[in-house]
């Protein structure tokens, strides 16, 4: 946690755009759990960012719509009894987010059609499919 969240080779996002809030966390971790401010949500504007350049943040805020609160990405970590732990696995989860928003798009499919090897290879497998089923019939003469 000292240079900033790397979400590529590229792209960093400095540690003063990420806002983390501390919180009572359900789950493991006994009486502490009670006293201990163990649950980790991290936020980072993603609309407000000057860090993002614009082409991947206009590309990250299409796909991250869904989860998106005022132009705000937010994560929440409590899986882990320690704080540190949540800390950490909050900044994974917000890196593999932006990392999947910021991809380039896939290539688009070329159509293809079967070749004629194909669908005779197909017919042939169909033809014998039915003469075994014919087969295993009893006729009723």
């Amino acid at each position: 946690m000292d240079d900033g969240l790397r979400v590529t080779d590229r792209l960093v996002i400095p540690d003063a755009e990420l806002r983390e809030r501390f919180s009572r966390s359900s789950g493991p971790g006994g009486q502490g759990v009670n006293t201990t401010d163990s649950r980790v949500e991290l936020s980072f504007d993603l609309a407000g960012s000057p860090s993002v350049p614009e082409a991947l943040r206009a590309r990250a805020l299409d796909r991250l719509a869904g989860r998106l609160v005022d132009g705000v990405l937010t994560v929440a970590a409590s899986e882990y009894r320690a704080q540190l732990a949540n800390r950490e696995a909050a900044r994974e989860r917000m890196g593999a987010l932006l990392r999947e928003a910021v991809a380039p798009p896939p290539k688009p499919r070329r159509p293809t059609r079967p070749s004629r090897a194909a669908k005779e290879r197909r017919l042939a497998e169909k033809k014998r499919q039915s003469q075994r089923k014919r087969d295993r019939r009893v006729d009723g003469d």
